[in-house]
């Protein structure tokens, strides 16, 4: 379980990259993805100074439990390949199933998002695979 959590700690720093880089080269806010996240606790609020850590609580809890769930179902075979269609499957329940009911999340753009859960998912599996080469840990 401390792996799975670790591995999401550093799922949760990477998985930000594809739309914060999309949102840069495309003069669009950064923050934008947070702020829509914050939609997921606190409905249509648009203050920024309430979003934003709704959006952290929101994050770090999903973060944290796809990826116990992907510590448990993620083979070792092949791990990386699994990973991205793991990350493909959680972005079609997180942007599909559930986002589209959030209007601020369904105004996103959908690529950088899937890229997104995508680079999540692999982060997940590389930690992992890493963590599981070291062997047990009792720290």
């Amino acid at each position: 379980m401390r792996d799975a959590l670790v591995a999401g700690g550093v799922g949760a720093v990477a998985s930000g990259a594809p739309s914060t880089a999309h949102a840069i080269f495309t003069h669009q806010s950064p923050i934008e993805a947070s702020l829509a996240a914050g939609t997921l606790l606190f409905g249509d609020e648009q203050r920024a100074s309430r979003l934003l850590p709704a959006a952290a609580v929101a994050h770090t809890a999903l973060s944290l439990g796809w990826a116990l769930v992907l510590a448990a179902v993620l083979p070792r075979r092949q791990r990386m390949a699994w990973a991205v269609a793991a990350g493909l499957a959680i972005a079609a329940l997180d942007l599909g199933v559930v986002g589209r009911r959030y209007p601020r999340i369904r105004a996103l753009p959908l690529a950088p998002q899937i890229a997104d859960h995508v680079a999540y998912s692999v982060a997940v599996a590389v930690v992992l695979e890493h963590r599981s080469r070291r062997g047990p840990h009792f720290a």
